[in-house]
């Protein structure tokens, strides 16, 4: 995405906010835009702000949820997803969230971020909501970064060079797998798999949109799946070389918990 003006419902966006192609004055413009467009902003954060936007700067009829640097993502996405329920009961359009992510933010580590993200995405594609994620570039390490831009479907600002595939909500335990999976972001993608299957037992990748995978990405997805007891992944879509070269890695057997459907 080029700008703000280009996020439309439904999205969720991985903002790169150091970066020189957005300014505070932008963020002010989306912001306002909510008032134009008929949605509640809801902002999200330790100091009730977000990418140096100011408190006061916040309309006032928005809603500023205050959280802990370290706080349950199970609790931060409830409170999201009761404000989206209150703004639809109150009339609104939908909900604009502006959240400002800081490493470090859960116990958990890197994994536990993108299972949030994974949240954010599911909430934003069944809710039509708008979820901004700013990462100020200065304060993550890039390998971090990459896992968590490859869990959004759009990225604003100073784009990295990795990840070179997107994993995004499709509906429930459905996600959407596309671009390239090489050796280079094997280990993002088995992040973001992993992730997912602590959700639901069984989890769907679409593969319509995968241009490739090689063994280190078949690899990465054989051990998400196994990561964790009886969890299967069921993968549809994928194209006919795709699944020639699954059964010739030997992975098209009862043993392993993932199925290349036809």
């Amino acid at each position: 995405m080029a700008s703000f003006d280009d996020v439309e419902l439904g999205d969720h966006v991985c903002w790169h906010s150091g970066s020189a192609a957005t300014s505070p004055a932008d963020v002010l413009a989306y912001v306002a835009d909510g008032a134009l467009y008929g949605d509640k902003i809801v902002v999200v954060g330790s100091t009730g702000a977000a990418s140096g936007l100011p408190r006061d700067a916040v309309p006032t009829e928005s809603v500023i949820l205050d959280f802990p640097r370290i706080a349950d993502p199970d609790s931060v996405l409830a409170a999201v997803r009761r404000e989206a329920r209150t703004a639809a009961l109150e009339g609104y359009r939908s909900v604009r969230v502006l959240t400002e992510r800081v490493p470090g933010a859960v116990h958990s580590g890197t994994e536990e971020l993108v299972a949030q993200e994974l949240r954010l995405d599911e909430f934003a594609s069944e809710s039509n909501a708008i979820v901004v994620c700013a990462f100020r570039l200065s304060q993550w390490d890039a390998p971090t970064l990459e896992r968590m831009a490859g869990v959004h479907p759009h990225e604003m600002g100073k784009r990295a060079e990795r990840p070179a595939f997107r994993m995004y909500s499709t509906g429930a335990d459905s996600w959407s797998v596309n671009g390239v999976i090489d050796s280079e972001c094997a280990d993002a993608f088995n992040t973001a798999v992993r992730a997912a299957t602590r959700f639901s037992p069984k989890v769907r990748l679409r593969f319509d949109s995968l241009d490739l995978i090689d063994a280190a990405g078949m690899h990465a997805l054989v051990d998400a799946a196994r990561h964790l007891p009886d969890r299967r992944i069921v993968v549809e879509g994928a194209n006919e070389t795709v699944r020639l070269c699954w059964e010739l890695a030997g992975y098209a057997t009862a043993g392993v918990p993932v199925v290349m459907a036809a």
